[in-house]
């Protein structure tokens, strides 16, 4: 079994004559949460849509758990989940058909148990029954979350995972995913724009700029490089184009 649960080579996505995804190589260790960090237009998502098998690279290899993906997909995509708000399920089902549809696709034995536990979990209850079309932006959230747990992943895909969530709900969220992972053994890779969230949940960081990994290593090493105080003042140099060397020295200018 390797240790490496996402291996990523050379991997290049180009539309007509926009490159979206620039030679990027990267691994996720077993066990491991990994945040994949950057501004809009990054190259994040599209990243993430190669990892899914969603998008097919231009160039380069994509290994998820030992597979290919390009050849063996549907091996692994029983064994993964991904979760986005942005993406939305179909609105006029309620919650409770939504989550069975894909508890059925997935082929979860004894479905209906596993919803009524992730409902308890994730709070859905009150809402269960309500229009998918009906919920608020943070409703939706916990239910993707719920989405993505159904099939027990080894490896969890995250977008965003604690967007519109008021403070008290993305913390009791991030608490959740740091339980499933250590009792699971889980692996995950999120893309967040929360830095003190990534700092709370990653033991590594790949920063992605115009479409390549800029910069790379645990957020307290990160802060420690760039001199700075946190990973969000970090995010802001590497997004405005300042060199370690150079954030150090704007860091001491603005020092009293």
């Amino acid at each position: 079994m390797s240790e490496h649960v996402v291996e990523v080579a050379g991997l290049i996505k180009r539309f007509d004559r926009v490159v979206a995804v620039d030679g990027i190589d990267f691994r996720v260790p077993r066990g491991a949460i990994v945040a994949l960090l950057g501004g809009n237009g990054a190259g994040k998502t599209t990243t993430i849509s190669m990892l899914l098998g969603l998008l097919i690279p231009t160039a380069g290899r994509v290994t998820i758990l030992g597979e290919d993906m390009l050849r063996h997909r549907y091996r692994v995509l029983p064994r993964i989940n991904f979760c986005s708000p942005y993406v939305d399920m179909p609105k006029r089902l309620s919650v409770r058909h939504n989550l069975i549809v894909y508890g059925e696709l997935y082929g979860i034995a004894r479905v209906r148990d596993k919803l009524a536990a992730l409902a308890h979990d994730l709070a859905l209850e009150s809402f269960i029954d309500r229009p998918t079309g009906q919920l608020s932006s943070g409703q939706k959230t916990r239910v993707a979350l719920a989405k993505a747990f159904l099939n027990d992943p080894e490896l969890l895909l995250l977008d965003e995972p604690t967007a519109s969530l008021d403070p008290d709900t993305a913390d009791w969220v991030r608490n959740y995913l740091r339980r499933y992972q250590e009792a699971k053994g889980a692996t995950i890779l999120l893309a967040s724009h929360n830095m003190t969230e990534v700092e709370r949940l990653c033991s590594d960081v790949l920063m992605m700029k115009e479409g390549r990994i800029v910069d790379r290593g645990a957020p307290a090493a990160l802060i420690a490089k760039h001199g700075r105080q946190t990973l969000e003042e970090v995010f802001l140099d590497i997004a405005r184009g300042l060199s370690a060397s150079a954030a150090q020295g704007a860091a001491r200018g603005a020092a009293p």
